[in-house]
């Protein structure tokens, strides 16, 4: 899993609004930036005790993915051709002048049968940053069309033994299509490195305006939970479990709708088998897995329950050490505050039990459940499915190669890549095979979900 780690924010409570600071501490905002989205996100209540903060989130020391906005407002930048080369030691980005622009077009790292390689991108500008290695804004030279990049590290994978989660979310992400979830469109791998070319996403971080503003309103929260739920339900039906569903890994598109990311902890299931894993994030894991007795699909249902919470209240209800937090996910019962609407109550309450079978979604109807719930009342689900259901609230985005809504702690650093030493293994045969993909048209892909 690749997912970005930038510098600790800090929250502050001013008057009824909580504003959430993000950029490097020598970045200087503009005195004229005024953000007013009052008629979509609502105020804290006058009573605000138990929601505003007293404590520093703990959301700013976790690990990020592809977020963070840093000035709203659009960066503008020259380009130089860059792409990618592969050495004999090392995997390094190159910069082309127009004088030398012939060493660019060498065929390094094709892929075998010559469908993509790293030749066929040119890179634009770091977006993140993780375990195994960077998240770059590129542009393919045939198209021009602006993707992220995932590239990834074998040497690093291996020392992890994290071979089989990679190899897991390319292949779960091949099996996906669906309008609120990140699509893969290619994959590809060097002797060094693996390459996942995904869709780019610059609306931002979903949640930079709620930690901006302090809250959703509920008609807002609607939608967004309601294109979330519609996205778990549609990896559910592929027999897929999420994992690490937390605010760090739910985009914005330039449409205002949610996209749901990064897929490194997801997992094949099997409806009669549980998984032992322990994984996820801690503000985000269900009790069966803090509990390590073993989790299924149900697990993905609680953590849409916190995030909802999130949404509604301004804060995950778990809040301290590592350690506290656990205990408290096993332990202690949810306050639910009075604000909220008992339609958002009750469907809290059924997302948030702790008891995995008696959780709503679990039983035999999965997601009907959820979607059927009096909280969603008035929702027309096909039309949301076909994003005719339109957010309230649009990022700014000046265009497909905006960054302004991704952090300056990686945009602004250098696009060089560090060196890759051979991945260490006893055995000489590669781990990652069959590892490209191209993806299909989109009517084939509507064709073979028809069918199955």
């Amino acid at each position: 899993m690749v997912s970005s780690e930038c510098p600790v924010a800090n929250k502050n409570v001013t008057g009824k609004h909580l504003f959430l600071t993000i950029t490097p501490p020598q970045a200087v905002l503009k005195e004229n930036l005024e953000l007013d989205f009052s008629d979509v996100f609502g105020p804290l209540p006058e009573d605000s005790t138990d929601v505003a903060f007293d404590e520093p989130a703990v959301i700013h020391s976790r690990s990020h993915s592809l977020v963070g906005p840093s000035l709203i407002t659009s960066h503008s930048f020259k380009l130089s051709k860059l792409t990618l080369r592969e050495t004999n030691d090392s995997v390094d980005l190159v910069e082309c002048l127009e004088e030398g622009e012939s060493s660019c077009n060498e065929a390094v790292g094709k892929v075998s049968g010559g469908v993509v390689g790293i030749e066929d991108f040119e890179v634009l500008k770091v977006v993140g940053q993780g375990a195994f290695g960077k998240v770059y804004q590129v542009r393919k030279k045939e198209s021009s069309e602006i993707y992220a990049m995932k590239v990834m590290r074998k040497d690093k994978i291996m020392e992890k033994n994290h071979a089989e989660y990679m190899k897991a979310e390319r292949d779960i992400l091949t099996k996906i299509d669906h309008p609120f979830i990140v699509q893969l469109k290619y994959s590809f791998q060097t002797k060094y490195r693996l390459y996942l070319v995904l869709d780019f996403i610059n609306g931002g971080h979903l949640f930079f305006q709620l930690y901006h503003q302090g809250l959703f309103r509920e008609d807002l929260a609607r939608v967004y939970t309601a294109e979330i739920v519609s996205a778990v339900s549609h990896l559910h039906e592929n027999g897929i479990m999420h994992r690490d569903l937390k605010p760090e890994n739910i985009l914005m598109d330039t449409d205002g709708h949610v996209m749901l990311t990064d897929f490194g902890l997801a997992k094949e299931f099997d409806e009669n088998k549980r998984s032992n894993s322990m994984c996820g994030t801690t503000e985000y894991m269900a009790p069966e897995i803090v509990k390590g007795k073993g989790h299924d699909k149900a697990a993905d249902w609680w953590s849409v329950g916190i995030l909802l919470y999130e949404m509604l209240t301004g804060k995950p209800p778990f809040l301290g050490s590592k350690g506290k937090i656990q205990q408290k996910i096993v332990k202690d019962k949810i306050k639910l505050p009075q604000f909220l609407s008992n339609e958002a109550h009750a469907l809290l309450k059924g997302l948030l039990q702790k008891e995995p079978e008696r959780r709503l979604g679990s039983g035999p109807s999965g997601a009907e459940e959820i979607k059927g719930h009096k909280w969603f009342k008035g929702m027309n689900w096909k039309k949301l499915e076909a994003r005719e259901v339109k957010p309230s609230f649009k990022p700014e985005v000046s265009g497909r190669q905006c960054i302004a809504n991704f952090d300056k702690c990686w945009t602004d650093m250098s696009v060089l890549d560090s060196p890759a030493s051979s991945p260490s293994s006893e055995s000489t045969a590669n781990p990652f095979t069959n590892f490209t993909y191209v993806r299909p048209p989109h009517s084939f892909l509507n064709q073979t979900t028809s069918t199955s």
